[in-house]
């Protein structure tokens, strides 16, 4: 391990860098937006269409557009500064907001106008991955990720929970307004306090000249082959969809087992619980190197508490289960420095793009693979195929999972 990243931190050096709080501000209020954003707009098909499918569609359509940004796009994030391209994401997200809000759309034109904006969110996000990699340094970095991915968690929780009683209250339009508010005040923040020195990064050898597609395939390319990124990239994405999955079942789950609607949200929460516990503690708790040797326990914790769904337990366990299950996430925090060590400099943001894309295909891809055991088996039994599935994976890639010689890397 390099001695940077020796020297444990704390979360508040990581806030007390200010190109992290804008960051970390434009990530709470376009996360939440795009929340609010893809509630509203489900309540808006269903009225118009009524079919659950089409609503079904609406809830994911941010998702799988995110591929063929991260296959042919992602190479922006190395070409442009971070600044201008945050900043435009914000701004793109809210002229989708005004024109969902005021243009009286067709159910069809509405989706195809999200899935298309949709289609820059790993470059924006690769571009955020930059600013963090060069505003912090050491450890403070892998807790600045970890940060950010709990606010893009907790953002979420707010947006689901607020979603449908803002519809209720102000209506589909007005809740479109709002999310363009947000993310006009997320372009602004962006615009105003992330820094205009960084840079575009020089073409690299391994991308060349060419459009900026041909760059993203060579470019993606190159980190495939780059030693140890595609194992880092699966070993972080496979797993959570193992939970994605696990989560996606929580409502059948609930109805076949008579659980009331409360005793419901309780559950659909009790996973985002446990994954802020187990980020704070773990972050605040252990040191660098600890975190990293923690990675394969933790991965175990994650995939093993499923397992026991395929019983009928009393309905505290089924919550425990989940929360326990969320706190396994926490292995992410000794993947970080791994990764970006392994990330070549030069396509560091396409390479934090390609983990985002393969991230979002993946957890999109995992509930549709266990909603289909679900129609044939006990939906317990479903949940509990993902923990197998979790910890098999987990066995499967534990040598990436391990942490490298201490005697290497000391050297």
């Amino acid at each position: 391990m390099t001695d940077q990243f020796t020297v444990k931190a704390t979360y508040g050096q990581v806030f007390a860098v200010a190109q992290f709080r804008a960051v970390f501000a434009g990530r709470l209020l376009g996360v939440m937006s795009d929340t609010l954003r893809a509630v509203a707009l489900a309540v808006l098909v269903y009225d118009r269409t009524g079919s659950p499918l089409l609503t079904a569609v609406t809830m994911t359509i941010n998702f799988l557009p995110q591929a063929a940004g991260g296959l042919f796009l992602a190479a922006m994030a190395d070409r442009f500064t971070p600044r201008t391209l945050i900043s435009t994401g914000y701004a793109l997200q809210c002229a989708v907001g005004l024109l969902l809000a005021f243009g009286h759309l067709p159910v069809a034109a509405s989706l195809v106008l999200v899935a298309g904006v949709a289609c820059l969110t790993p470059v924006t996000t690769g571009a955020t991955a930059r600013v963090l990699a060069e505003a912090l340094t050491g450890d403070t970095y892998v807790l600045g990720r970890s940060l950010s991915y709990i606010v893009a968690v907790s953002a979420q929780m707010v947006g689901m929970a607020a979603g449908g009683t803002l519809v209720v209250w102000l209506g589909v339009e007005r809740t479109m307004l709002v999310t363009a508010g947000a993310h006009l005040v997320a372009a602004a923040t962006s615009r105003l306090f992330l820094s205009p020195a960084r840079a575009p990064r020089a073409s690299a050898p391994v991308t060349g000249g060419g459009s900026i597609v041909r760059r993203t395939l060579r470019g993606n390319a190159a980190l495939v082959a780059s030693p140890g990124v595609l194992k880092l990239i699966m070993v972080q994405c496979l797993p959570a969809a193992y939970l994605a999955a696990a989560g996606s079942l929580l409502i059948p789950y609930s109805a076949h087992r008579g659980f009331s609607p409360q005793q419901t949200a309780v559950l659909l929460a009790a996973t985002s619980v446990g994954m802020l516990i187990g980020d704070v503690v773990i972050g605040r708790a252990f040191a660098p190197a600890t975190r990293e040797w923690l990675v394969l326990p933790l991965l175990l914790v994650m995939g093993t508490p499923s397992l026991t769904l395929a019983l009928d337990l009393p309905y505290p366990a089924v919550a425990a289960a989940y929360v326990v299950t969320g706190t396994g996430s926490a292995y992410l925090l000794g993947l970080q420095r791994r990764f970006l060590e392994a990330v070549p400099v030069e396509l560091q943001g396409q390479g934090f793009a390609l983990l985002n894309t393969t991230t979002m295909s993946i957890q999109g891809v995992g509930p549709l693979v266990f909603g289909v055991f679900a129609e044939f088996v006990p939906v317990g039994v479903a949940i509990a195929l993902t923990g197998v599935g979790s910890v098999a994976t987990t066995l499967l890639l534990r040598e990436a999972a391990r942490p490298r010689l201490v005697s290497a890397e000391a050297a």
